[in-house]
């Protein structure tokens, strides 16, 4: 069985967590192979019980405890309705020509001689910079909120954040200040 397919070939689904993940030639502990690295993207194949096989993105097919895969998110949204002037694709397409434009300004100067490579990375520091374009779909970083967004052509959507969230009135826990669950 293959995993779904689109023009790209391999999209994954999952990753491996941050530790890594054991994996076995078949869906049996006494078969154990190689450790996937931490974060390896993965596309889910098959599940039999607890068990994953996993299309590793070198090619490399693998079980794994599905259990302990992360969930990539699913499709990008779709918008529904007109787009609302928060939801605006433009300010982040000015912002990141904004800092394409700087960049090309430190490249230029540090070909012409301008700057050596030391002074090139210090005023380069910080500059972030994310755009793609595949047809109608827009995927453009969001240097001033530290996020992804994802536009179709009608609205922008935050697709994926830098930051995680705080702790309501934005201090963040202390080393000595363990993080609480609260039930719903």
């Amino acid at each position: 069985m293959t995993g779904p397919m689109d023009e790209f070939g391999f999209r994954p689904t999952h990753v491996a967590p941050p530790d890594g993940l054991p994996s076995w030639a078949a869906p049996d502990p006494a078969r154990p192979t190689a450790a996937l690295d931490p974060l390896l993207p993965l596309q889910l194949v098959a599940r039999t019980g607890d068990w994953a096989q996993v299309l590793c993105s070198n090619g490399w097919t693998t079980w794994v405890d599905g259990r302990l895969l992360l969930a990539l998110p699913g499709a990008p949204p779709t918008a529904t309705g007109p787009p609302a002037r928060t939801a605006d694709p433009r300010p982040a397409l000015a912002d990141a020509e904004g800092a394409l434009a700087r960049y090309r300004s430190l490249l230029e100067d540090l070909a012409a001689g301008g700057a050596d490579l030391e002074t090139f990375r210090d005023r380069a520091s910080g500059l972030r910079i994310g755009l793609v374009v595949d047809g109608e779909r827009l995927w453009v970083f969001d240097a001033v909120h530290d996020r992804w967004c994802y536009c179709d052509g009608l609205q922008l959507h935050t697709y994926a954040v830098g930051e995680r969230p705080r702790p309501s009135g934005g201090r963040t826990p202390g080393a000595d200040e363990p993080t609480r669950l609260v039930e719903p």
